[in-house]
C-alpha cells in the first residue's frame, strides 16, 4: 500500500461484488425455458460468454453502441450455435434479459462479510459501466443499497471505465480525493489500469487466478481484502 491513509474504497459492481455469470446464466435458463427449448442453456453460455467479453470491451470504448451491445451479443451467439433466430426474436429476448436479470441476485461468497467489514473504516462507493436502470435493481434486489454513499454509472458521467473522466466523476461525487482512495475490480483494463492512471491505488479481483505482473496487487477471494484493508 502507498503510505497515505485510505478514506474511501470502489467497487466494481459485476464479476467483483455481484455475480454476474452465475445470474446470468440463470436468466438466459428461464427464457430459453419459455420461448426456445431446444436450446441447452449451458452450451449456449459456452459461446455467448466470450462472445459477451468482446461486445462490453467494444462498447467501454464507444466502437459500437448501447443497442448494438445488446443485440450483437446474442446474434453472434446463436450464429455460433447455428440456431435460426429472427431479428424480432432477438429484440425479445434481448429486452426478457434486462427485465429478468436483477433478480436472480447471488453475490461473490463473502460479499457482504467484507461489506460489514469495510463499511465500519472506510466510505464505501461503487463505481460501474452498466446499464443504470439495471444495475440499480441488482444493488437494491441484492440488499446491498446501505453499504455504498455514492454509485457511479456510465450514463452518469457520459465516458465508461477507464476513461479517467469517470474516476473524477465518482471521486467528486464522493468528496474523496484521489491519494486517499482505492478501486477493487475484476477489470485489468477498465478497473485496475483506469484506475492507476487516474491517479487512485487499485486491488485486481482476480477471481479466475489468470498470470498478473508482480506489482499488481490482487485478491482471489473477497475476503482476501482484509490483507490490505
Amino acid at each position: 500500500m502507498k503510505h497515505t491513509i485510505i478514506t474511501d474504497v470502489f467497487f466494481d459492481l459485476d464479476h467483483t461484488l455481484w455475480d454476474f455469470d452465475k445470474n446470468s446464466e440463470l436468466t438466459f435458463e428461464t427464457i430459453f425455458n419459455k420461448s426456445h427449448p431446444a436450446i441447452e442453456t449451458k452450451v449456449f453460455i459456452e459461446k455467448y460468454v466470450p462472445i459477451n467479453q468482446e461486445c462490453w470491451k467494444l462498447y467501454q470504448y464507444d466502437k459500437i453502441t448501447h443497442a448494438e451491445l445488446r443485440y450483437n451479443r446474442l446474434k453472434y451467439s446463436f450464429d455460433a450455435l447455428d440456431y435460426s433466430i429472427s431479428d424480432e426474436e432477438i429484440n425479445t429476448i434481448a429486452n426478457d434479459y434486462i427485465r429478468f436479470l436483477p433478480e436472480n441476485n447471488h453475490l461473490f461468497d463473502g460479499t457482504i462479510e467484507v461489506l460489514d467489514y469495510l463499511n465500519q473504516k472506510y466510505n464505501l462507493h461503487i463505481i460501474t459501466n452498466g446499464f443504470a436502470e439495471v444495475q440499480y435493481k441488482k444493488i437494491n434486489n441484492s440488499n446491498i443499497g446501505s453499504y455504498f454513499q455514492t454509485i457511479t454509472n456510465s450514463e452518469m458521467a457520459g465516458v465508461k471505465k477507464p476513461n479517467p473522466i469517470i474516476f473524477d466523476y465518482a471521486l467528486d461525487l464522493a468528496k474523496a480525493k484521489k491519494e486517499n482512495s482505492i478501486m477493487i475490480g475484476d477489470s485489468l483494463d477498465a478497473d485496475v489500469q483506469g484506475a492507476l492512471d487516474s491517479g487512485l491505488d487499485a486491488i485486481f479481483f482476480n477471481e479466475s487466478k489468470i498470470q498478473v505482473e508482480q506489482h499488481i496487487k490482487q485478491i482471489n477471494h473477497l475476503l482476501e481484502l482484509k490483507k490490505y484493508l
